[in-house]
């Protein structure tokens, strides 16, 4: 199955996510319970691809903890370093996670995040940016390669904001050794957000693995008043959802699947019930005449990414 769970909205009880509802994520220990079901309804859907961080909250923790009660050599875990979660939890955070992509973070989150092993397979820069440097660190680039030897993984790097093509350009320039360091991208992709497609084809091409994130626009594509200016794009997405008898955001997932062939897409779900209604993107099939539609309503990237810095944690 090509869809697999992201768990940022499991680790943390405040995300960025529109939220449709109110919810209460209070009581800590309730909320990992939740998250801990969450988990256990993907595995028994079918998912076998769980992705984490540190910066997630008690994700990898919570991730650890799952793993002792399967004997699946089939999951797939992918966590990542360069965030450290801050927020302790609180509702009235004023930061809520810090970015360092130095060697000495990459030391101290691998020391934890080695303990998912032998299910970790992808190890990941958090939110690798042009500005960190971080793709021209050769000392964190070193210790990446030798990771990667040595535990047989495939190193990888999510991307954020208006320049992702031109970050995922400069790493697939990016040798150690003469060989290729970063085998797996995982991208912000949605039917808003579409400048994955510049350089999609030359990563199928170069058999790298592609992740989709954030493919609801963290919520942003399902009906909400609050965004008038989508309102053609929800008229035309509730007609699709409507015809295939599925919500809105099995269809925005399924449009991701087909538009980015082979891909892995996460789904964000943060209960069972949002993860049973993703799922059921994998029923259908969308015409060619549908995707089409759905591309029309790509936004340019920076207006994408100003409304995405406006959402607020909640």
């Amino acid at each position: 199955m090509n869809l697999g769970l992201g768990t940022a909205a499991l680790g943390r009880p405040q995300y960025i996510n529109v939220r449709l509802e109110s919810c209460d994520n209070s009581d800590l220990e309730i909320f990992r319970k939740q998250s801990f079901q969450v988990l256990e309804e993907a595995y028994n859907l079918g998912l076998r691809y769980f992705d984490t961080a540190p910066g997630y909250g008690l994700a990898e923790k919570l991730l650890l903890e799952w793993l002792q009660t399967k004997n699946d050599s089939n999951i797939e875990i992918a966590t990542k370093w360069g965030y450290t979660y801050t927020a302790n939890f609180k509702k009235n955070a004023k930061i809520h996670e810090v970015k360092e992509h130095s060697l000495a973070k990459l030391k101290e989150q691998w020391q934890f995040s080695k303990q998912l092993l032998p299910h970790l397979k992808v190890y990941q820069i958090h939110s690798a940016t042009l500005e960190t440097g971080v793709l021209e660190n050769t000392d964190v680039l070193n210790y990446l390669s030798d990771l990667k030897t040595k535990f047989n993984l495939k190193i990888g790097l999510t991307t954020t904001g208006t320049n992702q093509v031109e970050v995922i350009k400069k790493a697939l320039k990016v040798k150690v050794k003469n060989e290729s360091l970063f085998d797996v991208f995982q991208v912000t992709y949605n039917f808003l957000e579409q400048s994955l497609l510049k350089i999609s084809d030359e990563l199928i091409a170069q058999n790298k693995k592609l992740v989709i994130k954030e493919a609801l626009a963290n919520g942003r594509v399902l009906l909400n008043k609050n965004y008038p200016n989508y309102q053609k794009a929800y008229n035309a997405l509730e007609k699709i959802a409507a015809k295939h008898k599925v919500g809105a955001d099995a269809i925005a997932l399924q449009f991701c699947k087909q538009t980015i062939p082979n891909s892995v897409v996460l789904s964000g779900a943060s209960s069972k019930t949002q993860l049973q209604q993703n799922l059921k993107m994998v029923d259908i099939f969308l015409s060619e005449e549908e995707i089409a539609l759905l591309k029309s309503f790509k936004v340019l990237p920076e207006n994408y990414w100003a409304e995405r810095k406006k959402l607020l944690w909640n």
